[in-house]
């Protein structure tokens, strides 16, 4: 038993308290559960706790909490122990934040975003209208406060930001295992991998998920990270001077160069506040509710972020469309109106939704199935390509419908019939780049290169008026040059 002791991490809250759950009645099993008093009260990292000790609790749920695989139900901890790991972790440096002492969503929303606590704010924002939802938001801090103290508790006093990340990954994706959901479950259950709550409790989550775990703990750390959201992604970033951390929530941590990011439509990356981050979680439940036609419920999500993410564009482009197809004409076209002519900032083409609405080249049943979600079944491609070419059949000058038109044959192999529907795209309107970068290829595979030439200069051109230079363009170019010189 002592040999088996010994061989513990002595820094490692989840050994030592789970070797305590398995021998708790020997004096090893006593030995470690000192051990994890003397880790949680050494100097630094908590104020003085000498009015309690351990035994005078029920230790047992704090050690499920810690120690708890992911098929066992969630723990839930009486006041006696909230009220303990509260004491413990009083000194985390978020108890500085005006957001971590309020009690309601209205608060929140006025906080500036400097001063708003994620995990409380997330809380609320679920909670709030429950009858026990101090108590509920209790139970959720009380985990992120025990992983943030093992976070301290291996660094040893150390502040390296280099350091501080390491130790993050090591306790989130290694110990604990958070981990991305199966990609047959991220759609159909987007709500539970994003929400704070189940994605603590099942150790699961989407991008957005994990980033915010992972955001949470920071601000109890003292680490100022930065939230970056290239197009339908977000990730989290550590900046000082010319030191850059990328940290790929979804991929344990892993630090990815930012150029994987970007792409011929994107331009730059995109950083949002603590704020917008409350505001996303909703923008990710809506497109849930959309998938699944629930238009009105939608439209209450996206209402919601608009509380946090004030002005944005795309919210405002996704409200609008939803806005239709409940009934609500005016205020839709009011939204769509005012981001007609808008490009995105991070985006090199404008957005062609609001515009093809607006001027009659669709119509809102039109904009429904440019949203389709398909499965990994030729069945439901086959369905998706069905309805947008009897959409397309009324609106023939529909381009987003043209695209995904085009995308589902990429998806059935039919290179043919995507570069015919693509070309279709480009006699209407030739200034979006990636339809410019498919036509180069398409061509090149075709050996029509000085076809490929004119599709690739023109993809350079638009790219090039957004200060923009690709490396799959460039890439590209390299390709063809090798096997048909540009002709001077």
């Amino acid at each position: 038993m002592a040999t088996l002791y010994s061989s513990l991490d002595p820094l490692s809250l989840t050994q030592q308290l789970a070797f305590y759950e398995l021998y708790k009645d020997t004096a090893e099993g006593k030995e470690a559960l000192s051990h994890v008093w003397k880790l949680l009260t050494q100097e630094n990292l908590t104020e003085d706790l000498t009015d309690i000790s351990f035994p005078s609790i029920n230790i047992d749920a704090i050690v499920s909490l810690i120690t708890r695989q992911t098929f066992d139900p969630p723990i839930l901890l009486q006041e006696e122990e909230l009220n303990l790991i509260e004491k413990i972790s009083s000194s985390l440096p978020n108890r500085k934040l005006k957001g971590a002492h309020v009690w309601t969503v209205h608060e929140v929303e006025n906080l500036p975003t400097e001063e708003i606590d994620l995990a409380r704010g997330l809380l609320l924002c679920q909670f709030e209208n429950h009858e026990n939802f101090r108590d509920e938001i209790r139970q959720y801090e009380a985990s992120l406060d025990l992983m943030a103290l093992q976070i301290l508790i291996r660094l040893q006093g150390d502040k390296n930001p280099e350091r501080i990340i390491k130790e993050m990954n090591r306790l989130i994706f290694h110990e604990m295992q958070f981990r991305f959901p199966p990609h047959s479950l991220q759609h159909k259950e987007i709500d539970l991998y994003t929400f704070l709550p189940s994605v603590l409790d099942s150790r699961r989550g989407v991008c957005l998920g994990v980033s915010i775990i992972y955001l949470s703990l920071a601000q109890r750390l003292n680490l100022t990270l930065e939230v970056i959201t290239p197009p339908g992604h977000i990730y989290v970033r550590y900046r000082e001077g010319d030191t850059i951390i990328n940290i790929e929530t979804t991929a344990r941590g892993i630090n990815l160069p930012s150029e994987v990011y970007l792409g011929v439509n994107t331009r730059n990356l995109q950083q949002n506040t603590i704020k917008e981050v409350i505001g996303m979680a909703f923008f990710n439940h809506a497109g849930l509710a959309w998938a699944n036609e629930d238009y009105g419920f939608a439209v209450q999500l996206y209402e919601k972020a608009q509380r946090f993410c004030i002005d944005d564009p795309l919210l405002k482009m996704l409200l609008g469309m939803n806005y239709l197809f409940i009934g609500k004409v005016t205020e839709g076209e009011k939204l769509l109106r005012e981001i007609e002519y808008t490009t995105f900032d991070d985006a090199v083409s404008p957005e062609s939704l609001a515009q093809d609405y607006l001027s009659g080249k669709v119509d809102a049943e039109g904009l429904k199935m440019a949203f389709l979600r398909v499965d990994e079944s030729r069945q439901s491609i086959i369905e998706k390509q069905q309805k947008l070419q009897k959409i397309l059949a009324h609106y023939p000058k529909f381009r987003a419908g043209l695209f995904q038109l085009a995308t589902t044959w990429l998806q059935l192999g039919r290179v043919s019939e995507a570069s015919q529907v693509l070309e279709t795209y480009h006699r209407i309107d030739p200034s979006y780049c990636v339809v410019e970068y498919y036509l180069s290829i398409f061509s090149m595979e075709r050996f029509d290169y000085k076809k490929a030439w004119s599709h690739l200069k023109k993809a350079e051109q638009i790219t090039n008026a957004r200060n923009h230079n690709p490396k799959a363009l460039k890439s590209l170019r390299n390709t063809l040059k090798m096997v048909y010189p540009e002709e001077m």
